[in-house]
């Protein structure tokens, strides 16, 4: 029985992470709404948290950093996993942490702080990678679009997981 277990845990994580690069390959090819570098919707997030919600740190885990290779692999842009590897993973702490100690009530202000830790995480990583200081001048930028779109995202998420029946995925 443990072995049906992990047959149905592999191919719903690997259900998940095939949506979650399908939303990320779509959102790519959406031109930018606004003209800031690094400022987008941030769609795949909503899968993250759905799985923070739904199952275990770990998965979300593991699915996140499956996206992340999938889609630099399929995107072509080498230099774009550090960004994504750190923003995402200190998303992910963040909003785990928040999901936890809220108790998985106020999803949507765990995607609010997730989406700003994720503009933090990838903000750090470029000024670690460039050494240019002028770099955080994006951060209020970063930081209003984090807001807005992590309340969407957070918003997304709470209809997923109220709708969306327990056993389906």
């Amino acid at each position: 029985m443990k072995k049906d277990f992990s047959v149905r845990r592999l191919t719903t994580l690997a259900l998940l992470t095939t949506i979650a690069l399908t939303i990320f390959v779509v959102e790519s090819a959406i031109p930018a709404f606004i003209p800031i570098p690094g400022v987008k919707l941030g769609l795949a997030n909503i899968v993250t948290l759905f799985v923070i919600k739904r199952y275990r740190i770990s998965d979300a885990a593991i699915v996140l950093g499956m996206r992340i290779v999938l889609a630099t692999i399929f995107a072509g842009q080498a230099v774009s996993f550090i960004y994504s590897v750190s923003g995402g993973f200190l998303c992910l702490v963040v909003m785990a942490a928040v999901n936890k100690l809220l108790k998985g009530n106020y999803i949507f202000l765990t995607g609010i702080l997730g989406a700003v830790s994720h503009n933090v995480g990838q903000i750090l990583a470029a000024f670690f990678v460039l050494r240019l200081s002028g770099i955080f001048a994006y951060m209020p930028f970063l930081m209003i679009s984090g807001i807005v779109t992590g309340l969407f995202t957070g918003l997304v998420c709470y209809f997923a997981d109220r709708y969306i029946p327990k056993n389906a995925i």
